[in-house]
């Protein structure tokens, strides 16, 4: 048998009619499903929100606030009113102011001032020395306003109509300037805590006390009252 005859027998090919509706076909991979992929980006999810959540939990501790004010005790010593020869006022007043600090950081404060006034009127100051207040900790400050022989011009009608009466109006003005060491820097806080003290002339007490947080009484009705005391 020759060569010629190991061929294969051709075949007839005919060519195919040309196709007016010729469409252009795209083969896509086979995409295999792996659940780990999901496991992946859920742990990358709860990461992230940890992350955010352990932010602001930080931020929240860590942001400074303003330290807070109370007067824990007000104690009249005196109390009088000279008509002659010219009218007088005698007042003394000793109190205790707590200082709180909210912070996780220690508060250092230059020194506290206390104000009496009558009717608005300031009438005199007195201030205490600087201190530290530790983190998350409260400071007592105890401090004692004298009065003698004080001339009032102001409001004399007023005062010589409370004093008959048997009990004169003052008001309190309590404030505290400090700085919040916060790493390496130092941010300015401040505090004020106002009174108003009715003083009882023919017992010598107070008989009646309401306090607000930073405010003062000129504007005490946009505050709400801290605490209330009847003594």
């Amino acid at each position: 048998m020759s060569k010629q005859d190991l061929r294969e027998p051709s075949v007839p090919y005919t060519r195919l009619p040309p196709n007016s509706n010729h469409q252009n076909v795209i083969v896509l991979p086979v995409y295999y499903y792996r659940p780990y992929d999901n496991f992946r980006c859920l742990r990358r999810c709860l990461a992230l929100t940890a992350v955010l959540l352990l932010f602001s939990a930080a931020v929240f501790f860590l942001y400074p606030s303003d330290p807070s004010l109370e007067l824990t005790r007000l104690q009249l010593n005196h109390v009088g009113v000279q008509t002659s020869p010219k009218l007088t006022l005698d007042l003394s007043f000793s109190l205790t102011i707590r200082v709180r600090n909210r912070d996780f950081f220690s508060l250092d404060y230059d020194k506290l001032v206390v104000s009496v006034g009558y009717r608005g009127r300031e009438l005199g100051v007195v201030s205490s020395a600087g201190g530290r207040v530790r983190a998350r900790g409260s400071s007592y400050v105890n401090a004692t306003l004298d009065l003698d022989g004080l001339e009032v011009i102001h409001d004399v009608i007023y005062l010589l109509s409370d004093w008959a009466k048997g009990v004169i109006p003052f008001d309190t003005n309590t404030k505290v300037d400090g700085d919040l060491g916060l790493f390496l820097f130092n941010i300015p806080l401040k505090a004020k805590v106002a009174c108003e003290v009715y003083v009882n002339t023919n017992e010598q007490k107070i008989v009646r006390r309401d306090c607000y947080a930073n405010a003062k009484l000129r504007n005490m009705p946009d505050s709400a009252p801290i605490y209330h005391l009847d003594q």
